[in-house]
């Protein structure tokens, strides 16, 4: 079992590129066999999610050529539509993104099948809102021993509020209305960075879509899309991430390649409590020197603070000053790593399940943790590199599933990581670097 081997206590300093937004990647990619043209997408993050998608594409017979690490070739010309168009179950219980592929075929060939879809485990996630879509535009779907099966002789434009803000519902119905029959709007839709750029890719390839990044989202369907090159946008997230690392370890890091717009919320907190943030056109700079201070934060729908960034900016807060609360109001189970960090010696109480109180502490110190979903693992990272001593990390399978190299960027920045795969490498790694006391 792969592990990080952390040993803290290293301020980060230096630069760090960002690679393309994994939340887009995953709508993007399950576009593009929405053609029988070519798209070639750049700025692809190559992380577990958009590999485990890939596969899932060419289970279905998409055809899918890998031009680099980055960089991908898609065509659903080879699709086989007179089959029942089954997304298989191995790929979409490993990734929730994969239900993307259900609104790209119904949109396209007008049915699609695949099982209930899996991910992290960070609370109820209700497809409820994407299947009222469907119905909306003329599907019948159904939900039978774990499979959701959507068909319709057409698809027609339709009128449609989503109930509660939902990212994969407003991207699902998005696709789907595309090359409807007639005008969609969909009214309460989200707003996230990462719906702009699925409109933007389908829009490329010859939608139709207006009002993507605002609350109403207004669709022409149009009979067919076309060819297209498409650079996926930087990931906020892992910029937000990369920030909360600089802040925690009271480092200097200069992030690349971001749109400082996006991180406006995750930047405007590390500034209340006393870091240094610094932006450019392309690039913002984190660096804190002194202990932090405390502050408040709920986490929202973009533009509001990122439930994605809710455990980073935790680890960071259990440094600082004073005592910080933290209500979550996306996800009930986000909280899940407040164990792991109580290990490492955090003060964190959470309270009715959705609010952590956490009072601040000098230091953390190393100890063996376990990654319980993607954004806990990287704060658990964030910690052991601001810890005394030594930190284990296990199952980074979660992290590997939205970081690229994500280890390797933070030693470019001096930290002390080592991804291993045994105890033996972990000893290793432990006696090359030092000794534990």
């Amino acid at each position: 079992m792969e592990q990080y081997i952390i040993e803290g206590g290293t301020p980060l300093v230096g630069e760090v590129v960002i690679g393309g937004a994994k939340n887009a990647a995953l709508g993007i990619l399950a576009a593009a066999i929405m053609t029988d043209g070519q798209c070639m997408i750049d700025n692809m993050p190559n992380v577990r999610d958009t590999n485990v998608l890939l596969q899932a594409m060419e289970g279905i017979g998409a055809r899918v050529v890998r031009k680099g690490d980055n960089e991908v070739l898609i065509s659903g010309k080879c699709i086989d539509s007179s089959g029942e168009l089954l997304v298989d179950n191995e790929y979409i219980r490993k990734i929730r993104a994969s239900y993307y592929l259900i609104g790209a075929l119904l949109g396209k060939y007008k049915k699609a099948k695949a099982a209930l879809p899996g991910g992290c485990d960070i609370g109820s996630r209700p497809i409820d809102q994407h299947i009222k879509g469907f119905r909306a535009l003329g599907a019948d779907v159904r939900i039978e021993h774990g499979m959701i099966m959507a068909e319709a002789e057409e698809l027609r434009g339709s009128h449609i509020y989503l109930d509660v803000v939902s990212v994969g519902a407003t991207i699902n119905i998005m696709m789907a209305a595309s090359l409807a029959i007639g005008n969609t709007i969909i009214e309460n839709a989200a707003k996230e960075p990462h719906i702009v750029d699925v409109a933007n890719f389908l829009n490329s390839m010859g939608a139709n879509i207006k009002g993507a990044g605002t609350d109403v989202i207004r669709i022409k369907g149009v009979e067919k899309f076309h060819d297209t090159e498409y650079s996926i946008i930087p990931d906020q997230i892992e910029a937000g991430t990369f920030m909360m690392a600089a802040a925690a370890t009271r480092g200097d890091v200069l992030i690349r390649n971001v749109i400082p717009k996006h991180l406006e919320a995750i930047s405007a907190k590390l500034n209340e409590i006393g870091a240094v943030v610094e932006e450019w056109d392309d690039a913002v700079r984190v660096a804190a020197t002194r202990r932090l201070k405390h502050t408040q934060i709920k986490t929202l729908p973009y533009p509001g603070f990122p439930t994605d960034m809710q455990p980073q900016i935790a680890v960071t807060l259990g440094l600082s000053k004073g005592t910080s609360i933290i209500t979550e109001s996306i996800f009930e189970n986000r909280f899940r790593y407040v164990d792991e960090m109580r290990r490492m010696g955090a003060n964190i109480k959470v309270v009715d399940g959705n609010t952590a109180i956490i009072s601040g502490v000098e230091r953390y110190t190393g100890a063996t943790v376990e990654t319980p979903d993607l954004r806990a693992g990287a704060a658990l990272v964030i910690a052991g590199l601001a810890a005394e001593g030594y930190t284990t990390v296990n199952n980074i399978g979660y992290i590997q599933r939205g970081y690229e190299r994500f280890d390797e960027k933070l030693r470019g920045l001096g930290g002390m990581i080592e991804k291993v795969d045994s105890e033996r490498e972990a000893n290793k790694y432990i006696y090359k670097t030092g000794t534990v006391d």
